[in-house]
């Protein structure tokens, strides 16, 4: 059984730079508690951009009010009744070797609203600078889907503005 999630890199302008919003993960049937991204599984035939609203608000309280990245998105329908949904995400991760086999794509947004201070399965939410995002990384305290990905994400804007 693989597991497809989707993952947000929440994404706000302040006057120290850009700020990205983590959670702690606190889940009982678990002993770690690691730092990581909003996101998590889809249900059965929920879109990507409807399942990263849902689990933006049930483990924030925050509405998602845009996605940055899919530049393109097309969506047909098939004779025999399939409907599927092609963009272009932020990127995409897998694991490759583990205990879970995971797929998941990430996807930078803008969000809003009044942060909760619990969500589901989720506690400490609060917004961090891009650096203290790498000192997590480098502190291993991230959660082990989002250590790859948070590793693009700096990576990316580095080569982007070098």
């Amino acid at each position: 059984m693989i597991y497809t999630n989707v993952r947000a890199f929440i994404i706000r302008e302040t006057e120290q730079g850009e700020e990205v919003l983590v959670q702690r993960r606190v889940r009982s049937d678990e002993q770690r508690a690691p730092i990581e991204l909003p996101g998590g599984r889809l249900e059965e035939f929920e879109t990507l951009l409807d399942c990263l609203a849902r689990e933006i608000k049930e483990e924030t309280g925050l509405e998602m009010e845009k996605v940055i990245d899919p530049t393109d998105r097309v969506e047909t329908v098939t004779d025999e009744g399939f409907k599927v949904e092609c963009m272009a995400p932020f990127a995409v991760y897998q694991t490759i070797e583990g205990p879970v086999d995971s797929f998941g794509v990430y996807f930078k947004c803008k969000a809003a609203g009044k942060l909760l201070e619990k969500g589901d399965y989720t506690d400490n939410i609060k917004w961090i600078t891009r650096n203290e995002l790498a000192i997590l990384l480098k502190e291993d305290k991230l959660s082990f889907v989002d250590k790859a990905g948070v590793q693009f994400f700096l990576n990316k804007k580095k080569r982007v503005t070098d």
